[in-house]
């Protein structure tokens, strides 16, 4: 499948099958987000992989019961290290680079899982100081996001959005000057 039929078809995914991924397949999704860009190559970011069952079942309780977290066979947990990051960013963005850059790496996995058949979700609800517990993360990262990773419960989920689903090419890109 090509890059864009991918993002076509890529859907928040909120129903799993506990099915665990095949090693291989694993690795393939899981190496992209090391391969992204990130401002200055510094990398800033670690990525918790939690399989553990009772883990993720706190995580539900953590995130606001979200139950879909235990259900698929893992979470990935993406951390970002401020100290590491370029701070080259500059003006007045509200973002950091440690978020714009984490935050790159998990779009490629979302991407990368899509065309593998694994679903994932975007998750920022949660409480970062519970879950710097019970992950174990320094004061010095930055839990910037996490999603499930796993088969969805049902195949229809990939296909692409109706047309009307998305705003209208002239509703998002103006030319020159905002408008």
């Amino acid at each position: 499948m090509d890059i864009f039929e991918t993002i076509r078809i890529r859907r928040s995914v909120r129903d799993y099958k506990s099915d665990p991924i095949p090693e291989e397949k694993l690795r393939k999704v899981l190496d992209v987000m090391r391969q992204a860009p990130s401002a200055g190559n510094r990398q800033p970011w670690k990525f918790i992989i939690v399989k553990d069952a009772k883990i993720r079942q706190e995580m539900v309780v953590t995130c606001g019961a979200q139950p879909f977290l235990s259900q698929a066979p893992l979470v990935v947990v993406a951390c970002g290290i401020e100290k590491v990051a370029w701070h080259g960013v500059g003006g007045n963005r509200s973002a950091s680079a440690v978020d714009i850059d984490v935050s790159i790496a998990l779009t490629y996995l979302t991407l990368a899982a899509a065309a593998e058949g694994l679903g994932t979700c975007w998750v920022a609800a949660f409480n970062e100081a519970c879950f710097k517990r019970l992950l174990k993360v320094p004061e010095e990262a930055k839990i910037v996001s996490l999603t499930p990773l796993g088969y969805p419960a049902s195949p229809d989920l990939f296909h692409p959005l109706k047309e009307n689903a998305r705003k209208s090419f002239d509703e998002v890109f103006c030319n020159n000057v905002y408008s």
